[in-house]
C-alpha cells in the first residue's frame, strides 16, 4: 500500500472506533430513546388496567408518558386478564391528588380586617418574608441631582 492510502485507512478506522462510542460521550440516540419511552409508556399502561384503572386515570396520573403507548399497554393486559381470567388488583396506595395550580389568596381589602389580625399570624408574616427585608428597613440612599452646566 501507499503512503496516502494508508493514511486514509487509518483514518477511518479511528474515525469509526471514535463515532462508535458516542453513547459514552452522553449523545442520546433517538430510536433507543423512543423505543424506552414507549416501553415504559406500555408498562405504565399494563400496570394501570391491572390495577383496575380506567385509561383516563392513567393519563391524568401519567401526564409525561406517551398516550398512544400507555393505551397499548392497557390494552394488551385487558386482553390477557379477560384470556387468563385473572382478577384486578386492588391498589393499596392512595394515588396523588391531580395537580392544580393554586392561586394565590386574596389580600382584605379593608383595614378593618388588617386590625383584626392575631400578633402571632404579624409575627409568622414577618418570618416568611425573605432575608433582603432587613435591607428594606434601611434608609434609601439619596437621590443625585444633577446640574445644569
Amino acid at each position: 500500500m501507499t503512503r496516502p492510502n494508508l493514511r486514509l485507512l487509518l483514518g477511518l478506522i479511528l474515525s469509526s472506533a471514535l463515532l462508535g462510542g458516542c453513547e459514552r460521550l452522553g449523545i442520546p440516540d433517538f430510536t433507543k430513546s423512543s423505543a424506552d419511552a414507549e416501553a415504559d409508556g406500555k408498562a405504565i399502561g399494563s400496570a394501570c388496567r391491572h390495577a383496575g384503572r380506567a385509561i383516563e386515570d392513567c393519563y391524568n396520573l401519567n401526564p409525561g408518558a406517551q398516550r398512544a403507548a400507555v393505551f397499548a399497554g392497557w390494552r394488551e393486559m385487558n386482553d390477557y386478564m379477560a384470556e387468563k381470567n385473572i382478577a384486578e388488583v386492588e391498589p393499596k396506595v392512595a394515588p396523588p391528588p391531580p395537580v392544580t395550580e393554586e392561586k394565590p389568596a386574596a389580600k382584605p381589602k379593608h383595614s378593618a380586617d388588617k386590625k383584626e389580625k392575631a400578633p402571632a399570624a404579624e409575627e409568622a408574616d414577618k418570618a416568611e418574608q425573605p432575608a433582603d427585608s432587613e435591607a428594606a428597613d434601611a434608609p434609601a440612599p439619596r437621590k443625585r441631582r444633577h446640574s445644569a452646566e
